[in-house]
Protein backbone atom coordinates (compact mmCIF):
# COMPACT_ATOMS: atom_id res chain seq x y z
CA UNK A 1 0.00 0.00 0.00
CA UNK A 2 1.24 2.95 -0.64
CA UNK A 3 2.16 5.93 2.27
CA UNK A 4 -0.73 8.26 1.52
CA UNK A 5 -3.28 5.12 1.43
CA UNK A 6 -0.87 3.08 5.24
CA UNK A 7 -1.26 7.02 6.95
CA UNK A 8 -4.84 7.44 6.24
CA UNK A 9 -5.65 3.75 7.34
CA UNK A 10 -3.68 4.17 10.35
CA UNK A 11 -5.18 7.41 11.49
CA UNK A 12 -8.86 6.02 10.36
CA UNK A 13 -8.09 3.22 12.83
CA UNK A 14 -7.06 5.44 15.87
CA UNK A 15 -10.05 7.51 15.27
CA UNK A 16 -12.29 4.04 15.17
CA UNK A 17 -10.01 3.06 18.37
CA UNK A 18 -11.33 6.54 20.88
CA UNK A 19 -14.57 6.39 19.35
CA UNK A 20 -14.90 2.98 20.16
CA UNK A 21 -13.63 3.57 23.69
CA UNK A 22 -16.65 5.83 23.98
CA UNK A 23 -15.16 9.30 23.44
CA UNK A 24 -16.22 10.94 19.94
CA UNK A 25 -12.90 11.78 18.12
CA UNK A 26 -12.05 15.68 18.18
CA UNK A 27 -12.39 16.93 14.80
CA UNK A 28 -8.78 17.38 13.81
CA UNK A 29 -6.75 18.13 10.30
CA UNK A 30 -3.28 16.40 10.53
CA UNK A 31 -0.73 18.14 8.15
CA UNK A 32 2.32 15.85 7.02
CA UNK A 33 4.95 18.07 5.48
CA UNK A 34 7.11 16.63 2.63
CA UNK A 35 10.29 16.06 5.14
CA UNK A 36 7.99 14.13 6.81
CA UNK A 37 6.87 16.62 9.98
CA UNK A 38 3.83 16.22 11.69
CA UNK A 39 1.32 19.09 11.98
CA UNK A 40 -2.04 19.31 14.32
CA UNK A 41 -4.62 22.15 13.39
CA UNK A 42 -7.81 21.75 15.76
CA UNK A 43 -11.02 22.97 14.31
CA UNK A 44 -9.97 24.14 10.71
CA UNK A 45 -12.76 24.41 8.65
CA UNK A 46 -10.50 24.59 5.60
CA UNK A 47 -10.58 22.53 2.78
CA UNK A 48 -7.83 20.21 2.34
CA UNK A 49 -6.63 21.30 -0.68
CA UNK A 50 -6.12 25.18 0.15
CA UNK A 51 -4.39 23.57 3.44
CA UNK A 52 -2.20 21.80 1.51
CA UNK A 53 -0.93 24.43 -1.07
CA UNK A 54 -0.93 27.39 1.88
CA UNK A 55 1.40 25.54 4.02
CA UNK A 56 3.30 23.31 1.56
CA UNK A 57 2.32 19.67 3.14
CA UNK A 58 2.40 17.13 1.40
CA UNK A 59 -0.32 15.20 2.87
CA UNK A 60 -3.21 16.60 4.53
CA UNK A 61 -5.83 14.35 6.46
CA UNK A 62 -8.95 15.77 8.38
CA UNK A 63 -10.29 13.65 11.15
CA UNK A 64 -14.38 13.95 12.48
CA UNK A 65 -17.05 12.48 13.76
CA UNK A 66 -20.38 12.90 11.24
CA UNK A 67 -23.67 11.51 12.18
CA UNK A 68 -22.19 9.08 14.30
CA UNK A 69 -19.70 7.81 12.09
CA UNK A 70 -16.22 8.34 12.01
CA UNK A 71 -14.09 10.03 8.94
CA UNK A 72 -11.46 10.40 7.71
CA UNK A 73 -10.63 12.40 4.59
CA UNK A 74 -7.30 12.60 2.90
CA UNK A 75 -5.53 14.41 0.07
CA UNK A 76 -2.35 14.40 -1.59
CA UNK A 77 -2.01 15.92 -4.95
CA UNK A 78 -4.64 14.53 -6.88
CA UNK A 79 -4.96 11.56 -5.02
CA UNK A 80 -7.93 11.90 -2.31
CA UNK A 81 -9.67 9.22 -0.22
CA UNK A 82 -12.45 8.99 2.32
CA UNK A 83 -12.43 6.11 5.18
CA UNK A 84 -15.35 6.04 7.40
CA UNK A 85 -17.19 3.93 9.30
CA UNK A 86 -20.32 1.90 8.27
CA UNK A 87 -23.74 3.19 9.78
CA UNK A 88 -24.70 0.70 12.52
CA UNK A 89 -28.53 0.59 12.05
CA UNK A 90 -27.78 -0.45 8.65
CA UNK A 91 -25.36 -2.91 9.56
CA UNK A 92 -28.18 -4.16 12.15
CA UNK A 93 -30.45 -4.44 8.35
CA UNK A 94 -28.23 -6.65 6.73
CA UNK A 95 -27.21 -9.11 9.28
CA UNK A 96 -31.33 -9.22 10.44
CA UNK A 97 -32.34 -9.74 6.42
CA UNK A 98 -29.82 -12.78 6.67
CA UNK A 99 -30.31 -14.85 9.48
CA UNK A 100 -27.89 -17.30 8.89
CA UNK A 101 -24.84 -14.28 8.82
CA UNK A 102 -26.82 -12.87 12.10
CA UNK A 103 -26.28 -16.25 13.99
CA UNK A 104 -22.44 -16.47 12.50
CA UNK A 105 -21.56 -12.93 13.97
CA UNK A 106 -23.34 -13.58 17.15
CA UNK A 107 -21.25 -17.06 17.70
CA UNK A 108 -18.05 -15.28 16.69
CA UNK A 109 -18.85 -12.47 19.19
CA UNK A 110 -19.54 -15.35 22.20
Amino acid sequence: MNRFLDNASRIFEAAETVAGAGNPPSDMTILIGTGGGISLVADSDWPLDSLAMNTGAAMVYRVRQQDGKVLVEGKAGVRTCRLETADSNLVARHLLANPVRAAFVASALA
